[in-house]
């Protein structure tokens, strides 16, 4: 649709009756009208050919003397007009000239009909004909819907045939003359009206028709700008999160169905918090927008899935059918960025441009039914490949003794990690985003290994699931935060993550409400976070166990919105106290379609009566926009970094003391 056509019907539509239509309008409605005037002639022409015809037996009755010569005339005209307007039809002539073709046979018609009766003897019967023009009048005028000025046209040729035949052939008397005049000047004027009204209607109508029309382009339109903003990184134009985990688990599908072997490559751009450190935000958006063109380059001869997942690193799934093609992509991406030169002077290794550390898992090597395992694997090789220099590749390879070593040292960590002081929970600040005072927190897990190394939750959580073992942890964790931070009155409230695993176990709730009992904590002050990855829709284990806590008064969030495949059906479904946004539509909001995009989200949760808590604060501009678009919680390293218990008393007791020294000057 043309720019600013819109304003133009609101405009047309306003005009007075007298007023000239608009040039632009008027030409599109002919355009858009052709087929319909099309259809519209060629039914009326057949009716009004054949009822033409049909009068033949009047002919026969009123005026027998000519009558064959009149019936033959009938049957020409008649037969001509219909075959006449259907060629000119199926050649596409334009429908202006078949309405001037209709006008001219029933004008041709109505004159060969009166000049034959006025030929006959029977002139009282021949008389009545006359009033017969009134059928043409109503016919052209209503029955075809001539446009107005043709109907006029025609109309006031066949008056002044009337005129003719009456003064030259049927002046029997005043009184006849007077009354079949006021018929046909009566006729003439109201069927014009009726015309011109229906025209009008006509053309009214379809400006409403078009501009419901652009206004359901243009609500498809934003949709479709909605949908492709919620599926794209703003920053890069690759796929952001959700849409790469909606790629995964279609290309994982396919895998488990018709074995169609895939490769899961995670990226990571080298010291890049270095890179913005030196060299500020705005240049370190320009490298990420430079690394994902020439990684999306590197790519291109593959079948490819390319997705940002946050900060600086990325994802890419690509169909090969071996190890060494997924080795052949995964070093193809790490010479093209290497090859970009993009200067990085504080990089603490010899290496002074940017380059990207590449870990990659091939489907083949996976025995796992989930896809999480896959993309563990990668995360696991990513993570080899940052600790032996960076700027390399390495590989998944499942008969690699360390490898498969790993996941039995982590089961067997996991066993006994509780009893031996392995694991531990750190507790990361949620704030007020009005008054910036601490309101909670969350309550995160962290696993350390026997030399005391710290193990990625990437590794353990994946691995904790499968075997079951999150159960247990899942409730020394619930327990531990209640008794480190709400016994103590630390803060009053705090967030543990679960997952799917725990909320499908039908005692999950019962165990929650003995922890609570136990540690007499007040379960309004705890507070169960869930993914939208937990696919809560259709899961009645998960479904009955969200609505059991509810009933013992724990409050639900929905953690990382956007980014799942739930989404707003999911909020529908359950009635969650309160959301959580995802991290990256924050950090989106550095350009104006991310910044707008992030304002529909707040909004969109506003307006589902949830509580809005926006994760991943890392500037001060992110926090001030957050608290201008009155979210009510706030997180991030900005801040407040996870911390130890008494890390985070020492915080709040800091923070109480200076608040506290405010208030007094303040008074």
């Amino acid at each position: 649709m043309a720019p600013g056509l819109a304003e133009n019907i609101d405009a047309e539509l306003g005009k007075r009756w007298q007023t000239r239509r608009s040039p632009a309008l008027a030409k599109l409605y002919e355009e858009r009208s052709e087929s319909t005037h099309w259809q519209d002639a060629r039914i009326s022409s057949r009716l009004a050919g054949i009822v033409y015809i049909a009068f033949f037996f009047t002919d026969l009755i009123m005026i027998r003397d000519v009558a064959v010569y009149n019936i033959a005339a009938r049957l020409i005209i008649g037969l001509l007009f219909i075959f006449d307007i259907e060629a000119q039809i199926r050649r596409g002539v334009r429908s202006l000239w078949v309405d001037y073709q209709c006008a001219f046979g029933i004008v041709a018609a109505y004159a060969t009909w009166m000049w034959f009766s006025s030929c006959s003897v029977y002139q009282v019967s021949a008389s009545y004909y006359l009033t017969y023009g009134i059928i043409f009048i109503i016919g052209q005028n209503v029955f075809f819907n001539f446009r107005f000025a043709l109907a006029v046209v025609s109309s006031s040729v066949m008056l002044g045939i009337f005129i003719v035949f009456l003064v030259s052939s049927f002046f029997t008397s005043i009184e006849y003359v007077v009354g079949i005049s006021t018929l046909y000047f009566s006729t003439y004027t109201l069927t014009l009206f009726v015309n011109w009204k229906l025209n009008e209607e006509r053309y009214r109508v379809f400006l409403n028709s078009l501009r419901a029309e652009i206004r359901e382009e243009e609500a498809t339109e934003r949709g479709a700008a909605l949908l492709r903003l919620s599926t794209t990184d703003a920053l890069t134009g690759l796929a952001n999160r959700r849409a790469i985990d909606d790629e995964l688990r279609a290309y994982w599908g396919n895998w488990q169905a018709a074995e169609k072997s895939f490769a899961v490559i995670l990226i990571d751009v080298d010291y890049f918090k270095r890179y913005n450190d030196q060299y500020g935000h705005q240049r370190g958006d320009r490298c990420l927008i430079a690394v994902a063109d020439a990684m999306k380059a590197a790519a291109t001869q593959s079948k490819y899935a390319l997705g940002r997942f946050g900060g600086e690193e990325f994802i890419l799934l690509v169909r090969c059918q071996s190890r060494e093609h997924m080795a052949l992509v995964a070093e193809g991406v790490r010479r093209a960025v290497e090859d970009l030169a993009i200067p990085h002077e504080q990089r603490p290794d010899p290496c002074f441009v940017v380059t990207v550390s590449i870990g990659a898992a091939f489907s083949r090597d996976i025995t796992s039914t989930k896809v999480e395992r896959l993309v563990t694997e990668a995360d696991r090789a990513l993570y080899a490949a940052k600790k032996t220099g960076r700027n390399c590749v390495k590989l998944f390879d499942r008969d690699d003794p360390l490898e498969v070593n790993l996941d039995d040292s982590v089961t067997d960590l996991l066993r006994g990690a509780i009893a031996g002081g392995h694991v531990a929970m750190v507790y990361q600040p949620i704030r007020d985003a009005v008054s910036g005072e601490i309101a909670g927190a969350e309550a995160l897990m962290r696993l350390t290994g026997p030399n005391g190394e710290s193990i990625s939750p990437a590794v353990f959580i994946p691995i904790a699931e499968r075997t079951g073992m999150i159960v247990e942890l899942g409730r020394w964790a619930i327990r531990t935060a209640c008794r480190e931070l709400i016994v103590e009155d630390l803060v009053a409230m705090v967030s543990v993550n679960v997952s799917a695993v725990q909320l499908s176990t039908p005692s999950f709730a019962l165990s929650v409400a003995a922890i609570l009992s136990e540690t007499d904590v007040a379960p309004h002050r705890l507070i169960i976070e869930v993914t939208e990855g937990l696919q809560i829709e259709g899961n009645p284990d998960i479904l009955r166990s969200l609505r059991e806590l509810r009933t013992l008064g724990v409050k639900i969030w929905l953690d990382d919105f956007g980014t799942g495949f739930a989404g707003l059906s999911c909020v529908r479904e359950v009635a969650f106290d309160a959301v959580k946004i995802d991290r990256s539509f924050l950090q989106a909001t550095e350009t104006q379609r991310g910044a707008e995009m992030f304002r529909n989200i707040v909004g969109l949760v506003r307006n589902v009566g949830c509580q809005t808590v926006v994760e991943g604060i890392e500037t001060s501009a992110q926090r001030q926009l957050s608290a201008e678009l009155q979210v009510d919680l706030l997180q991030g390293y900005h801040l407040g970094k996870p911390m130890k218990a008494d890390a985070l008393h020492s915080l709040v007791a800091s923070e109480t003391v200076v608040s506290r020294k405010s208030t007094s000057a303040s008074a």
